[in-house]
């Protein structure tokens, strides 16, 4: 029992970090997440000028590098955690103060935005949480500009029930799955780009993970 437990209480920190738990999962999942968010943001070519959108950044600490480099684009990012919201403020203050990134904290279903807002599009590893996907991906295709990108970048099915703590709260995804929701709403499959990484698990083992990017034109 003291396992089960051990493993709903990893899910549920890894939908939505709270207390010195969460963010202790938010450094891990920096650590973890950092090549499949860098794939993410090099299959959106993001460039000088964009207006980018993130759901689910967790402590944000991967958007310094690209404000830095690019200095007219803008970011915004969603979070359900509070706790996800707070870091990313404080990690990129300057920012903020400038007025090129901004944190919000959303319901997770609806996007707080107008209609064609955005350039780029991309989420890491959040997916598996969507309560309603298809209404989400209907969302962020809302706030896409035209022939804006939306990427997707997630732990392929194979590979993701592999992982113990996935049996609690996680839908599963392979790309074709991915791929015909977001043809439902009106979506041009750009590209899928799979890798295979070898990371430490949330649970502590080394694993190879497979994961997906899957690039989504509006």
């Amino acid at each position: 029992m003291e396992d089960i437990d051990k493993l709903k209480e990893i899910a549920d920190q890894l939908r939505m970090p709270t207390g010195k738990k969460g963010e202790e999962m938010a450094l891990m999942m920096q650590t973890t997440n950092a090549n499949m968010t860098q794939h993410a943001v090099a299959h959106l070519h993001v460039g000088d000028g964009d207006t980018v959108l993130e759901l689910g950044h967790g402590n944000a600490d991967h958007i310094t590098p690209l404000l830095k480099k690019y200095s007219g684009t803008t970011y915004h990012g969603l979070e359900i955690s509070d706790l996800m919201q707070q870091a990313a403020q404080h990690n990129n203050q300057l920012f903020v103060d400038q007025g090129r990134a901004q944190f919000t904290v959303y319901d997770g279903q609806t996007i707080p935005y107008a209609t064609e807002t955005f350039h780029k599009i991309l989420t890491v590893n959040t997916i598996y949480f969507w309560k309603d996907p298809l209404n989400l991906l209907q969302e962020l295709h809302r706030v896409l500009k035209l022939n804006g990108l939306l990427a997707i970048t997630f732990g392929l099915k194979q590979f993701m029930s592999t992982l113990p703590f996935t049996a609690f709260g996680f839908q599963l995804y392979d790309a074709e799955d991915i791929e015909k929701l977001a043809l439902h709403v009106g979506f041009h499959i750009q590209a899928v780009e799979e890798e295979i990484e070898s990371v430490k698990s949330k649970t502590g083992e080394l694993v190879n993970r497979r994961f997906a990017t899957v690039l989504l034109r509006k």
